[in-house]
């Protein structure tokens, strides 16, 4: 009888796990991704993000939504330039570490200042 108290619990416990293991829902995984001209796919999401921070901004402000692939909003190509551009200066550095990103000139903002703020006197 002790033994049955024991097996029940552990049998129903067994029952649960299965089920609710077979009706978690299954991640798709993410297509890999296409049209890479600068970037690689390694680390490509965290990328990403560093530019919507640096610049304020959500993946629709270079991409089209549902093909992050095309090349139709012209923005993504300026984006394309503006990498090259860093990638230049970051490899006159002598010591090969990053020295410029997007946040340097950006700063959260779309276009970048070009002159300090005025002076308040």
């Amino acid at each position: 009888m002790r033994l049955m108290r024991l097996l029940v619990p552990m049998l129903f416990v067994a029952v649960a796990v299965s089920v609710f293991a077979q009706e978690a829902p299954k991640k798709k995984a993410l297509p890999p991704p296409t049209n890479l001209k600068l970037l690689q796919p390694t680390n490509l999401i965290e990328t990403m993000r560093s530019f919507t921070a640096a610049l304020g901004v959500q993946c629709t402000y270079c991409h089209v939504m549902g093909n992050f692939a095309s090349d139709e909003n012209p923005k993504k190509e300026i984006a394309r330039m503006m990498i090259t551009m860093a990638r230049e200066i970051n490899a006159k550095f002598p010591d090969g570490q990053q020295h410029v990103r997007c946040y340097t000139c950006h700063r959260g903002m779309t276009m970048p200042l070009t002159e300090p703020p005025a002076a308040n006197n």
